[in-house]
């Protein structure tokens, strides 16, 4: 395991865990923490995982983990690593089961106060309008040809089919459609599970939840993004359901004999990789894509019945009740970007999982009206804390391949936390304290305990103070719906 002594003090919110730690590490280990969350981190074998995860073949730069990390399977939930392309590696284990997790913003110009008397009313639309829970379906079931289209088009299918405008396109990450799906290398389980559940939330730590704008740190950054201090705001934190989950455990399979043809030696079997030129990495980086353009889909049909929502219970009632994009980000994801390493510009494969995209002002890869402030992050907290929205800076380019933290990370279990809170005295106390709950499952509701939680303040405080984010504003939740 490894302890204090094995890293190395940058400053106060970076440390480094050296390539000679462990024979065979390709890159060294670079920790985004604090000292009281890498006392946190140091817990469980997450540091372990991403020393594991440094001895991938064709790696760059650093293995980066931030400060919301925690053990996942095979590589750190938290993690960033960037292979070289095209001569790199791919590793489902590096992205995750939920590909395309992600979180989409949406704002409101409607007070606080105008619509606190109605914000119960506002939480049981929600919960109609948008399916959550294990397995739960959609509005929407799809043919297999409808599907191969989402697969292949993303966003965009929802938008052509009037869920959406050229706006919300606009305001997601990839225009809401990673290139170079190939559905015909999503197997015929996976596109089973995905039939019916498009535009569902799932259950785990994904909802909806109803924000006000608590505390606006960048005046400039918020007006650009239409966050107005004391009005309402929704996140929408989903990702490819069933069928995402699927292509991941289809190809953690199929890559155990790729592993073996191509002779590359793992310290661990859950991190299965394929080189990216390989006819089982191509299949692999199609599936992926088409799985993440099922997600980008999803979560515009969320959106939709958002905003549905919000027109039911507030029109006629509040002034401007209509929800407008922020951004929508990405989570687990696997992209081939450009980055500047070690001096020298770098076609890389970029794997993150539980992180997201940050990148800096003057990026082409973001919306123009963001490009002066730099792409916004949106980092939510535990039910009952608080969210954050962030902007990327030149330092995140610089050294986090464009990367930030994707929330407050887990301290405890799932199971731990069922055993440990009881999910109707959590209801009770998040009621108590002005949070509007609907959840399927009270189970389910004590998983997501905010003590199973890191405080997401301080995952916020150190990546600010690595300079690899800026703050814009911090969010408190006054409605949440869970599966």
């Amino acid at each position: 395991m490894v302890s204090l002594h094995d890293l190395k003090q940058l400053n106060d919110y970076e440390w480094e865990l050296p390539r000679s730690y462990r024979r065979g590490m390709n890159v060294p280990v670079r920790l985004f923490a604090t000292r009281e969350l890498l006392e946190k981190v140091l817990q469980d074998k997450s540091l372990e995982q991403a020393a594991n995860a440094a001895m991938l073949p064709g790696l760059v730069g650093h293995v980066l983990v931030m400060p919301d990390m925690h053990q996942g399977y095979g590589f750190p939930i938290g993690g960033v690593a960037a292979s070289r392309y095209p001569e790199g590696v791919i590793s489902p284990g590096a992205i995750g089961y939920d590909i395309n997790c992600g979180v989409r913003l949406l704002a409101s110009q409607v007070s606080y106060e105008a619509a606190e008397s109605l914000l119960g009313e506002l939480s049981d639309a929600l919960n109609y309008y948008c399916p959550s829970g294990v397995g739960e379906k959609g509005p929407l079931e799809l043919s297999e040809s409808e599907l191969d289209q989402v697969c292949r088009a993303g966003a965009r299918w929802a938008v052509q089919h009037n869920y959406g405008s050229q706006a919300d396109l606009r305001r997601t990450e990839e225009g809401g459609c990673i290139p170079g799906a190939l559905p015909e290398k999503v197997s015929s389980r996976a596109k089973a599970r995905g039939r019916t559940q498009l535009g569902s939330l799932g259950s785990g730590n994904h909802f909806i939840e109803v924000d006000v704008v608590d505390v606006v740190f960048d005046e400039a950054a918020a007006k650009t993004m239409g966050l107005l201090a004391g009005c309402l705001v929704v996140q929408i934190h989903c990702g490819s359901r069933g069928l995402g989950h699927q292509v991941c455990d289809d190809y953690v399979d199929a890559f155990q004999d790729a592993v073996r043809r191509y002779h590359i030696e793992l310290p661990d079997r859950e991190l299965m990789c394929a080189p990216l030129t390989s006819p089982e990495g191509q299949a692999y980086l199609g599936a992926m894509r088409s799985a993440a353009n099922f997600a980008f889909a999803n979560r515009q049909l969320l959106a939709f019945n958002a905003r549905r929502a919000f027109e039911d219970t507030l029109a006629g009632r509040a002034r401007s009740w209509q929800l407008y994009q922020v951004y929508d980000i990405c989570h687990n994801i696997a992209k081939i970007e450009t980055h500047l390493v070690d001096g020298e510009t770098l076609q890389v494969c970029v794997h993150r999982k539980g992180a997201t995209r940050a990148f800096g002002p003057g990026s082409e890869q973001i919306p123009e009206e963001y490009r002066k402030i730099g792409q916004p992050v949106l980092v939510p907290g535990s039910m009952g804390t608080g969210s954050w929205v962030l902007v990327g800076t030149e330092r995140s380019m610089q050294q986090s391949f464009g990367s930030s933290c994707h929330g407050a990370g887990r301290v405890m279990s799932r199971q731990k936390a069922k055993h440990e809170v009881r999910g109707d005295q959590l209801r009770q106390e998040l009621e108590a304290r002005g949070v509007h709950v609907r959840a399927g499952s009270l189970a389910g509701l004590a998983e997501e305990a905010p003590r199973a939680y890191k405080d997401v303040d301080a995952v916020v405080e150190a990546v600010a103070g690595a300079g690899i984010a800026r703050r814009v504003a911090r969010l408190a939740p006054v409605a949440v719906v869970k599966g």
